[in-house]
């Protein structure tokens, strides 16, 4: 007899079937007990006449026949069991059929073997990897293709310090803070790429918003007039992994149109000082603010960023080179995505180096070659699910996080 699911059973009232399972919950009263199964589907209720029953994160088998129940799980449970036991267990480090998962961050962390299972948690995970098919899917439409990339590179991307440095066979290599050079490069072969993947900072932050590595989704696009082209391919993204996520309850407002600010004037509304160069957290929050009071938007982009405080293949504003053709789109008060125009012209970057290319020539050698004008973006996935579940700390959507402190499980 093969294996029905929880979400399948309503189709077998009436026959004998078999199921599989952890026990997530048992009550025992005095002439019966009630087992609640779950599976990968959901939850599944089965009615004992004996009150010697599998502990609960028992592995087991149940051979039993289905009744409709309107006041069960799916409204149908399970009679006349008989229970195989695959696996032990020893009592779980926290109550998992409790319908909120009441631990702190640390033991949440701690024991996630056991506490991803909770299904709270495990909802995140699964929104997730529906989010980051919506990403594909979003850019498959468009033309892209997907790149996979080296993780191991003989520079650093963004610059010399933050990288996780290792030694590579007696060599200096370093582990990948991005993509950023082989998205670019491979424009000249596709014209559009993404890729799903890890980058690492070794960034001596603690806080609630940093880890040393997380999933990046990046994309690259060729032949575009400016920024705001990208911007384009942005939001269509934005747009579908919202919707992607909607059926786990998670939902983000995304207009037509997300408004845009000019670095300059998100200064003003922010109340920061007119030479700021950058945003902190607390302009991020009042920028989230607005965006929603004045546009009903979780969304918001800032373009235009100075050029001093982006990376040396950021393609000046026309006419105003001390601002970027460069963007940042905040999602709540918090910086989601950063992206913008590069550089294509091989002259450009021999100016932005000052003719110092160092190790950067294999980069520069696709630019030698004719680069068509180009821009991208990169997603923080874990951060992009903190804000969209409300999560107060990025590890809440991380499945095992790596920070100053933690390196394990």
């Amino acid at each position: 007899m093969h294996r029905i699911l929880s979400s399948q059973l309503p189709q077998y009232i009436g026959e004998t079937v078999n199921v599989a399972g952890w026990v997530h919950r048992r009550r025992l009263l005095a002439k019966v007990a009630f087992v609640v199964l779950r599976d990968r589907e959901g939850l599944l209720q089965i009615v004992c006449k004996e009150s010697a029953v599998p502990a609960e994160e028992q592995v087991v088998a149940v051979t039993g026949r289905v009744v409709a129940n309107e006041a069960a799980p799916g409204g149908v449970e399970l009679v006349e069991p008989v229970f195989t036991v695959l696996g032990e267990a020893e009592p779980p480090p926290v109550e998992l059929f409790r319908p909120e998962l009441n631990a702190s961050l640390p033991m949440l962390l701690d024991h996630a073997a056991v506490t991803l299972r909770h299904p709270q948690r495990k909802k995140v995970f699964a929104a997730s990897a529906k989010a980051v098919g919506a990403f594909r899917r979003a850019l498959d439409e468009r033309g892209f293709t997907e790149v996979f990339t080296p993780k191991i590179v003989g520079s650093a991307t963004e610059s010399g310090a933050n990288v996780f440095e290792i030694d590579y066979f007696g060599a200096k290599a370093y582990l990948a803070q991005s993509p950023q050079f082989y998205k670019q490069t491979m424009v000249g072969v596709f014209e559009r790429v993404y890729e799903v993947g890890p980058v690492f900072r070794a960034e001596p932050h603690d806080t609630s918003r940093h880890l040393a590595t997380y999933t990046s989704l990046d994309a690259e696009l060729g032949f575009i007039e400016n920024h705001r082209d990208v911007m384009a391919v942005l939001t269509e993204v934005i747009r579908a992994m919202v919707g992607a996520v909607e059926e786990f309850g998670f939902q983000a407002a995304v207009p037509a149109q997300i408004p845009v600010l000019h670095f300059q004037e998100a200064l003003k509304i922010a109340g920061a000082p007119e030479d700021e160069p950058d945003l902190a957290p607390e302009h991020e929050r009042a920028l989230g603010e607005w965006a929603a009071r004045e546009h009903g938007s979780d969304f918001l982009y800032v373009e235009g960023y100075p050029m001093r405080k982006r990376p040396f293949y950021t393609h000046p504003q026309p006419g105003e080179p001390r601002w970027s053709n460069s963007f940042d789109l905040l999602f709540r008060g918090l910086e989601l995505v950063t992206g913008g125009q590069r550089l294509h012209r091989h002259e450009d970057y021999l100016a932005a180096l000052n003719h110092d290319t160092g190790s950067l020539e294999t980069y520069l050698e696709a630019f030698r070659h004719g680069m068509p004008p180009h821009g991208g973006f990169a997603i923080g996935l874990e951060r992009f699910m903190a804000r969209l579940t409300g999560a107060s700390n990025v590890r809440e959507t991380t499945l095992f996080p790596r920070d100053l402190h933690r390196v394990a499980p």
